[in-house]
């Protein structure tokens, strides 16, 4: 469920865009508010199924998730489907954690790569299902239906896990830290608030200033306040892990450039590229698939090789398939352009999934299985949530500064340049005015395809920057005999 949800409103977003008339920051809240429940959140879902067993809170999670999801299909303005996106990331924070710690309490240290290999491997496969689907929906019936397609799901899931899930919970008796998780989500909240709204406001608006001082000061309180509470959402203790801490670090710039990624892409392809929603949805299939066969293979990696090696060769991969991702510019061939970037993007995917999950997990004791799974998954959430933000900015401005130097040739009526301008921060989905010649409308919209593509090749060519970090990082803290691998 929550891995089809993702990737069905990315292909969904441009639909979203156009009938609700949003600008690209109403598109980025549709994405941050679930991102950002999730990210602060998913440390209480892991804890709170330690403590209260880990079958129930997941069930509690689908359920949510599952109502929140009819909420979204069901909503009339872009602020309802915000709201009701922050409520479906509070179900998938109590689900996805525990998803994971179930499986890991399964099975026994020797067998847990292999086991969550497959698990990598049924998420990828649902991960593929979920854009093709989602993209048939937008294009013959409506972005709705993206969301109502997890009701079904959510049944099934509920009547399977009632059935053949057996409850498991820590032998560590503990509290849930409520004030830990309130400073995340307010530090969170008030940094992304200040990054998004600055390519509306600008950053000398109060309210940007305000969110990020916020923000910041919130998030530094919730580090202190983790060092002192009895049972803290994110245990210090895990870091002196050199392993867990470098393969946490790895997650953060990985996951943030595959964020911003997967956010940029399906609006590359529908409004610059003309794609239809079902063609984008079907783009990174071939990336789903690699993932999805060798995932096993991949998770086998550990045990042959070690973790290093996989985690160092695999953001490497990632850059190259970033890099080739620059390259092609407007009304670009599939085959020729995009296919060998989604491939080699799926290559590199496939050799560090698996095995950096597996280093995650091997590095705590079976007792804090949940936390750790919560611990890695809210860095990969937050990775996203911090990238669509941050470089959601450079794309409005690299977008903004080609588009009116374009602009500034064609002569144009002040009151056409000037609704152009204000506008510009619906990126590609921004139009000409009605009511221009022919000529001239199409030479604007062709400045805007352009000025769209400068935005995405930039960004990229950051999203490369951030892999190779991930390489260095692997490089300098993973080992594959690390002697405090397993920490309490």
């Amino acid at each position: 469920m929550a891995f089809i949800d993702s990737t069905v409103v990315n292909v969904a977003l441009p639909a979203i865009q156009a009938s609700f008339h949003a600008t690209v920051v109403g598109v980025q809240w549709v994405v941050e508010s679930y991102g950002l429940f999730l990210a602060a959140l998913i440390l209480v879902g892991g804890s709170l199924g330690d403590l209260f067993g880990r079958r129930l809170v997941f069930l509690v999670g689908v359920a949510t998730f599952a109502a929140a999801s009819f909420a979204c299909g069901t909503a009339s303005s872009i602020n309802h489907l915000i709201v009701a996106r922050s409520v479906q990331g509070v179900g998938a924070a109590l689900l996805v954690p525990g998803s994971l710690a179930i499986i890991s309490v399964s099975f026994d240290q020797k067998e847990r790569g292999k086991a969550i290999g497959t698990w990598s491997g049924f998420t990828a496969i649902t991960t593929a299902i979920g854009p093709v689907l989602g993209g048939w929906l937008v294009e013959h019936a409506s972005w709705r239906w993206a969301f109502f397609v997890n009701l079904p799901l959510a049944a099934a899931v509920i009547v399977i896990s009632l059935l053949h899930i057996q409850e498991s919970r820590s032998s560590i008796a503990g509290q849930i830290d409520w004030v830990g998780a309130l400073f995340a989500v307010i530090g969170l909240g008030g940094l992304v608030t200040g990054l998004i709204e600055s390519a509306d406001l600008g950053w000398r608006s109060v309210l940007v200033m305000g969110m990020l001082i916020a923000g910041t000061g919130c998030l530094a309180t919730f580090f202190l306040v983790e060092a002192r509470v009895r049972s803290p959402m994110v245990p210090v203790a895990m870091f002196g892990s050199r392993s867990f801490s470098g393969a946490n670090l790895l997650t953060l710039f990985l996951y943030g450039a595959l964020g911003i990624f997967f956010f940029l892409f399906p609006l590359n392809l529908i409004q610059v590229q003309k794609y239809s929603a079902t063609a984008t949805g079907a783009a990174v299939l071939p990336m789903i698939l690699l993932m999805f066969f060798l995932s096993r293979w991949s998770g086998g990696l550990v045990a042959r090789y070690g973790p290093r090696p996989p985690l160092i060769t695999g953001p490497l991969i990632v850059a190259l398939g970033f890099v080739l991702f620059a390259i092609p510019g407007a009304g670009a061939d599939y085959c020729r352009s995009f296919l060998p970037a989604v491939t080699i993007l799926g290559l590199g995917m496939a050799v560090t999934v698996a095995p950096l999950t597996t280093v995650v997990m091997n590095s705590v004791s079976q007792d804090r299985v949940g936390a750790a799974s919560g611990i890695n998954n809210a860095v990969s959430r937050l990775a996203g949530v911090l990238a669509i933000a941050v470089l959601g900015v450079v794309m409005v401005l690299a977008f903004g500064s080609h588009l009116n130097h374009s602009l500034r040739d064609m002569l144009l009526p002040p009151a056409v340049l000037r609704e152009l301008q204000t506008n510009k921060i619906k990126l590609a989905g921004l139009q000409a005015p009605s009511g221009l010649a022919s000529s001239t409308a199409y030479a604007i919209n062709e400045s805007i395809r352009q000025a769209f593509v400068f935005g995405f090749r930039i960004v990229m060519l950051l999203c490369t920057s951030l892999s190779l970090v991930s390489a260095a990082v692997a490089w300098q803290t993973i080992r594959n005999h690390d002697r405090d691998l397993r920490v309490g």
